[in-house]
């Protein structure tokens, strides 16, 4: 499939380390990740082979249109330099160094592990092209290798086809296949046009090396573009390494330098021609801004990590008091309240049988992020799981009575909260605090974290009140782990931090140094 005369994108030595530069531990580390990696695709292969069989055992496969991409970007950069047993973990910039990650290596892809792996394995996987996943410039990040079969239409078995192709076009594909039109109202809603270009037209062997239909395409993703058009691409130069989620970024995508390839000759953006055709990259550029204001790409935004905790609309927004009662479980993070980046305060009002209760109170995330409060064996306890790398646990000393009582944990955050994003500064998140466990307005434990979760707890997971319908938070439990007294009331309250004047001054003046240093 990759042309004779392709070139081999370089390896970025001033970025990752070759191979023999590894150390031993590294070494063992990182054939653990790809051994992984590679089971994972063994297996979604083998997966993927049983529908194609099913298919063809109904007697079907002949006039059944399959399209296979391998993957729906490159190869993803999310795992760091080194890998990491926890892709939450990456997500919050936060990177366990070897010598931790080396006591996942036995249970590494095993559901006691959310991994990845390292970057350099990444990069590899991704050639013959450059960068990554995020990367919308460079085709390490956005090309896929798409197998089609139909054997009732497409006669040249294992021909190739190299006509530019773009994902937004599977669907125009698809309808005319089908014979379908594309619906112009939906439930009184008028539609917008779909915006690809059929390739049926190259699944006759006849058309296998004319022109591609689809002219121009635009890539945009945090900020980092490009444009194609009938053969060329202009490509921004990668201004942020796509593993350095939770770094300052730019504040002016908009005046990234561009690069030029010739694709109709280059077939792994490896020539920079942008010296030699000057006329031909500024055409490119002003096209990329009339493409990209026709399909609302503006305003470009590099912003990555810290997108995750821009406001959004949802069921918490804007409140800072909540109470439930009973059992509750199920709300999505997207609409739980967040106690990241914040002083809570946590007050259960129980009731406890004779003979005890124990089962979970109110609990966010599971075992790779998150906090749980619960009562195990008869005690209080409140457990902060940070990462699965540490948790922090808060425990009475003695078992609950029978009959009522007010169970409640304090948390004060030592930090000046998300505010700081604002200036593109992340200072502010991510702080310890200390936190403090009462009965009934007794403190019975007191504890002081020096870290906490900085963007986003464990997104697969729930916010639940009364159970736990996720992983555990701790494994000194098993899920559903029903409370089984009685919770007549909780209420949550939540303090986020409020930048000063003094604040806000410093936090300027920091960004234009960054500026100046830039």
């Amino acid at each position: 499939m990759i042309p004779q005369d392709a070139k081999l994108t370089p390896w970025p030595k001033d970025l990752l380390k070759e191979w023999d530069q590894l150390t031993a531990e590294e070494k063992k580390l990182f054939i653990r990740q790809v051994d992984v990696f590679a089971a994972y695709w063994a297996y979604a292969d083998h997966e993927i082979g049983r529908v194609i069989q099913q298919v063809e055992d109904m007697g079907k496969l002949d006039n059944t249109l399959i399209i296979y991409i391998a993957g729906d970007n490159g190869n993803s950069a999310e795992g760091t330099l080194v890998g990491t047993p926890n892709e939450v973990a990456s997500l919050n910039g936060v990177y366990p160094p070897i010598a931790d990650q080396l006591k996942f290596y036995a249970v590494w892809g095993s559901e006691l592990t959310y991994p990845h792996m390292a970057v350099a394995w990444t990069w590899a996987f991704d050639t013959p092209f450059s960068w990554t996943k995020q990367i919308a410039s460079h085709f390490g990040g956005v090309r896929q290798g798409m197998a089609i079969s139909w054997p009732k239409v497409i006669k040249d078995k294992g021909g190739i086809r190299n006509q530019f192709t773009h994902v937004i076009d599977i669907v125009p594909t698809i309808l005319e296949a089908t014979g379908i039109q594309a619906p112009k109202v939906v439930d009184g809603i008028p539609q917008k046009p779909i915006e690809g270009v059929s390739f049926m037209y190259t699944f006759d062997a006849k058309n296998a090396n004319v022109p591609s239909r689809h002219h121009t395409q635009y890539f945009e993703m945090m900020g980092d573009h490009a444009i194609y058009h009938d053969g060329w691409i202009a490509s921004t130069k990668v201004m942020r390494p796509p593993w350095e989620l939770a770094a300052a970024v730019s504040q002016d995508p908009a005046g990234f330098p561009y690069e030029l390839y010739d694709l109709t000759k280059d077939w792994t953006q490896y020539d920079n021609v942008a010296a030699k055709y000057p006329a031909k990259l500024k055409e490119l550029e002003k096209l990329f801004w009339v493409e990209a204001n026709k399909y609302q790409v503006l305003p470009l935004d590099s912003s990555a990590a810290t997108r995750l905790v821009q406001p959004r609309p949802n069921l918490a927004a804007g409140r800072t008091e909540f109470s439930w009662s009973g059992e509750i479980t199920g709300t999505p993070n997207g609409d739980a309240p967040s106690i990241l980046d914040s002083s809570f305060n946590f007050k259960a009002e129980v009731d406890i049988p004779q003979g005890g209760a124990e089962g979970m109170i109110v609990t966010q995330g599971g075992r790779f992020a998150g906090y749980g409060f619960y009562v195990l064996k008869g005690k209080p306890v409140f457990l902060y799981n940070f990462f699965d790398l540490q948790r922090v646990r808060w425990e009475g000393p003695d078992a609950l009575l029978s009959g009522k009582h007010t169970l409640e944990f304090d948390f004060k955050y030592d930090g000046l909260g998300a505010g700081t994003l604002a200036f593109n500064n992340m200072s502010g998140i991510g702080r310890g605090g200390t936190g403090v466990l009462k009965v009934d307005g007794k403190e019975v434990a007191r504890q002081t974290m020096e870290h906490t979760i900085p963007l986003i707890m464990q997104w697969d997971e729930n916010f639940d009140i009364g159970a736990d319908t996720g992983t555990p938070v701790a494994d000194d439990y098993q899920v559903p782990f029903r409370f089984t007294g009685k919770l007549d009331k909780l209420t949550l309250t939540i303090d986020r931090p409020k930048l000063t004047p003094a604040d806000i001054e410093k936090l300027k003046q920091a960004t234009r140094n960054n500026r100046a240093a830039e």
